[in-house]
């Protein structure tokens, strides 16, 4: 593991500053893909939640191959540096609703989504339990915010390692169920990998309450669009991790100008606890 902080008279400021206001003015802002799991396990890429579920036999027997297929069309338009990002938007928003017409149509259940967060190889980065320990017994606020095909699967995943506490919140995509718990159909808004910035927290009126007054974020991401997590909130004092998963020269730089610490090579969260326990000693 690697860790980079592209400029450390101005971390240490603003470290500083987060820890001087003290704890009752911080909350953590994170994405869950990729960033609080690992992008790989035992040598394989697993890029989200719904990776899972495409790649095991949960469902008829030509949803993977469909849905394979999508994700070969627009997983490089997502990733590619040189697509303006407008366009990119666009193909994800028809990739997201494409992939949740398919798995509705594929017949996915309640109880589909209970099996996929059992499957080792959606795994926690190492630390993340005792990060998520922490900032419950300090009642410090985490929010995640998700675009995982299959929404519903993070809280579940929190609640079967049993750290769904109280100050966690989500914001996810989610499906329409019916009463045998069979999707029926897409819940608006959707949220994908690109429009975060469309997602303002302060369309959720309960999540908003809870974090309005805690005006300094420590923010997690693995990708650059996932800074636009705090787009609309009026912060005072950001930290940006990044999670760099990727060997692309030109995305690192892209990371390097836009994080304030990255986090390479699919690294652990040694050095994201090390600094959130270290401001309120």
């Amino acid at each position: 593991m690697s860790v980079i902080i592209p400029n450390q008279k101005k971390l240490d400021q603003t470290i500083s500053n987060i820890k001087q206001a003290g704890k009752d003015k911080l909350h953590i802002l994170a994405d869950f893909d990729r960033t609080l799991t690992y992008s790989s396990v035992d040598g394989q890429k697993i890029p989200s939640i719904i990776a899972v579920l495409r790649n095991g036999q949960y469902l008829t027997s030509d949803y993977a191959k469909q849905a394979h297929t999508l994700f070969d069309k627009y997983h490089p338009i997502e990733i590619d540096p040189n697509i303006k990002l407008a366009d990119k938007k666009l193909a994800m928003d028809t990739w997201w609703r494409t992939h949740k017409q398919l798995l509705i149509e594929s017949g996915l259940n309640k109880n589909d989504i209970v099996e996929i967060i059992k499957d080792r190889n959606i795994k926690f980065r190492q630390g993340v339990n005792k990060f998520v320990d922490y900032l419950h017994t300090q009642n410090i606020p985490l929010l995640i915010l998700s675009a995982s095909g299959v929404g519903e699967a993070v809280p579940l995943y929190f609640q079967n390692a049993k750290q769904d506490y109280a100050n966690i919140h989500y914001i996810t995509n989610s499906l329409n169920w019916d009463d045998k718990g069979n999707a029926i159909s897409i819940k608006e808004p959707i949220i994908h990998s690109l429009n975060k910035d469309e997602t303002i927290v302060k369309n959720f009126p309960k999540i908003y309450k809870e974090i309005v007054n805690r005006k300094n974020v420590i923010l997690l991401g693995d990708n650059l669009a996932d800074i636009d997590m705090i787009t609309g909130f009026d912060y005072d004092n950001l930290i940006k991790i990044g999670f760099l998963n990727y060997d692309d020269t030109k995305i690192k730089k892209q990371f390097l100008e836009n994080f304030d610490i990255i986090i390479e090579n699919d690294g652990d969260f040694e050095s994201v606890n090390k600094l959130i326990m270290g401001l309120y000693k």
